[in-house]
């Protein structure tokens, strides 16, 4: 009977202060978008430079359309594989996918799936395909059928659709600051804030700049507390790149603050492939946080570093790491 009283007064389980996004509303069928016939339709804006572009590259056009969503112009063109690559900011190949790949299709003796691909000062890069390309490049295939977009923005845009095989973190963060480093290269004009739409998470870029720097980097057990104080930059992007890369420094001397007090931990014959990510949850003030502004990056990672410098690893019982258990890590992960 007490028992069951305790259970009855026990106070209730605070929601997430974190508010929750409002659930899409389904659209009305048919309401948006173009017809069959609107999509063939003979109307559409060709883009005559380009088709000319093509046929000089040594391509053919077999196409031109209107996509069904938008109403932009699409141009279906096969293209000599030699001049069609992949973006210089997307994910690092997976050479296991390529072979999967390329065995599927040589069993099949088909390739049913176009490429995308915008062409750039007569290359042509594809955002979405590059697997799929490398694969055509295996088997020996003289060219690739595309669906060539003339709106040469699109590609730093079209990651965006690439969602069918769920990015992990060191994939995304990896694309996001080539994307930002290719847009300095190109030297487009605007403030990092400007380019939100396109890098989705400001912590993408700090992640980025700190794996560009150290490939093995346990960006999963930072990335709970990076993404509540950092932010977009409100400064032109070459600034903001090297903002960038001074979080990344910061991240990183904290990492081996951090990989410190692993090894310390092991050798008091405390084992668990969880033990980054303990110490990091351990080092994380912002978990006692009420409502407010989260503090800056800055003083953040300080006094967790100080944290880190301090930590009393005596103190430390093999059920406190037992408990914590432990979410799905990166697969490239290493947990020092």
């Amino acid at each position: 009977m007490a028992a069951k009283s305790a259970r009855k007064s026990a106070p209730a389980k605070s929601k997430s202060a974190t508010p929750r996004k409002p659930r899409r509303k389904k659209a009305e069928p048919k309401s948006r978008g173009l017809s069959a016939a609107e999509v063939a339709s003979e109307s559409v804006a060709f883009p005559d430079a380009l088709l000319q572009a093509v046929r000089e590259d040594g391509g053919q056009v077999l196409s031109v359309y209107r996509d069904p969503l938008g109403g932009h112009p699409v141009v279906f063109a096969v293209l000599p594989i030699d001049k069609v690559e992949p973006t210089p900011y997307q994910r690092d190949l997976s050479e296991p996918h390529v072979k999967r790949l390329a065995t599927a299709m040589e069993r099949l003796d088909r390739f049913l799936d176009p490429v995308i691909a915008v062409r750039m000062e007569g290359r042509y890069w594809t955002p979405n395909g590059n697997h799929r390309l490398n694969a055509s490049k295996l088997l020996g295939a003289k060219s690739i059928v595309a669906l060539l977009l003339p709106d040469e923005d699109v590609a730093y845009q079209i990651l965006a659709l690439n969602t069918e095989k769920a990015h992990n973190l060191k994939e995304r963060s990896l694309e996001v600051i080539r994307m930002a480093r290719g847009l300095v290269g190109a030297n487009r004009p605007g403030k990092e804030s400007a380019f939100a739409h396109l890098f989705e998470e400001p912590s993408f870029l700090t992640m980025g700049a700190a794996y560009e720097k150290r490939p093995r980097f346990s960006a999963g057990a930072y990335h709970p507390f990076v993404k509540v104080v950092d932010g977009f930059q409100d400064v032109p992007l070459p600034e903001a790149l090297a903002v960038r890369d001074a979080q990344a420094d910061q991240l990183l001397e904290l990492d081996d603050a951090v990989v410190a007090v692993v090894n310390a931990l092991k050798e008091r014959g405390l084992q668990s492939p969880y033990l980054k990510n303990f110490v990091v949850a351990r080092l994380n003030f912002l978990r006692f946080r009420k409502d407010g502004p989260p503090p800056t990056f800055d003083s953040t990672v300080s006094r967790m570093l100080a944290s880190a410098r301090r930590f009393n690893v005596d103190k430390v019982k093999r059920e406190d790491i037992g408990r914590m258990g432990g979410g799905p890590m990166e697969p490239d992960e290493e947990q020092a």
